[in-house]
């Protein structure tokens, strides 16, 4: 999969930037990737998760050491040009939104809860920003939300189905309690997340199950940063794993807080508390 060019930083930057990105790639040095990437993290904050499937980041700092990082990560000699084509997803910071650096040695880099999925090798279908529109407007397209309840209830593109899940591992359910009836109906599937890695997974599982799927280019995210007019298809805010909570869709952090996004939701309340540590840490 080709990924689309990397966003430039930009002319007139704020005094901190958030940048997003993943790669899957094989890695049969791992381990030595994740030592690599802790010298190269030390004047960053938030976190890296790597594993032989590649590398999932978030990071924040100040534009220089972004640009930096991100200058590194393309043309490190230890990486040997297999992260070349990473396209990193920026926005801009009012509130720092990580109080620390780790990078993270694990067995996925993100857990869909079943065994043995290679994303390296499967692909699903991608859309760019601009023919997404097109397509989750037509009557044969099931358009499905790869996020949790709590982030579709924030946001979501227009005609979005809910899966119902509170947690990522419980998605496939959802895809196999479905995919007989979507079948049956001559759909194809439309899905979409956050920065797209959700997706890339998700669809490398269902690569067999006899359904297209078709995920959205670098996900919402990237929707937002290519098309200005993005509030047509979008409703509410973007959910983000960090302390600016959400954004808008042009990528500006919101008032929204974490009591806003999980409130009066019982089954939620832990998340709730782990956000409040976060912003504590941060303070």
């Amino acid at each position: 999969m080709t990924h689309p060019t990397s966003s430039t930083l930009p002319a007139t930057a704020p005094s901190m930037i958030h940048t997003a990105f993943y790669k899957f790639v094989r890695l049969d040095d791992a381990d030595a990737v994740t030592t690599r990437l802790r010298e190269l993290t030390q004047s960053l904050f938030g976190s890296i998760l790597v594993a032989e499937e590649g590398i999932n980041g978030v990071l924040a700092g100040n534009p220089a050491a972004v640009a930096a990082f991100e200058q590194a990560l393309r043309e490190d000699a230890l990486f040997a040009g297999r992260f070349a084509d990473v396209h990193f997803k920026h926005s801009a910071c009012d509130t720092p939104p990580f109080a620390r650096m780790k990078v993270h040695r694990k067995s996925e880099i993100v857990f869909l809860g079943v065994d043995d999925v290679d994303a390296v090798a499967k692909k699903g279908i991608d859309v760019p920003p601009a023919e997404w529109r097109e397509l989750i407007a037509q009557d044969d397209v099931v358009v499905i939300d790869n996020r949790n309840s709590f982030e579709y209830r924030l946001g979501k593109f227009h005609n979005a189905i809910d899966p119902g899940v509170d947690n990522f591992r419980d998605f496939p359910r959802f895809i196999e309690d479905n995919v007989p009836l979507w079948k049956r109906e001559g759909k194809r599937v439309a899905m979409y997340c956050t920065g797209g890695i959700r997706c890339e997974k998700t669809s490398a599982w269902m690569h067999d199950l006899g359904v297209p799927v078709y995920q959205l280019e670098g996900g919402i995210l990237n929707y937002f940063e290519k098309m200005p007019d993005a509030e047509r298809d979008w409703e509410g805010e973007c959910f983000v794993f960090d302390n600016r909570i959400a954004l808008d869709t042009h990528l500006q952090e919101t008032p929204t807080t974490p009591e806003d996004v999980y409130g009066g939701e019982p089954a939620w309340e832990w998340r709730l508390q782990r956000a409040r540590r976060l912003e504590e840490d941060s303070e």
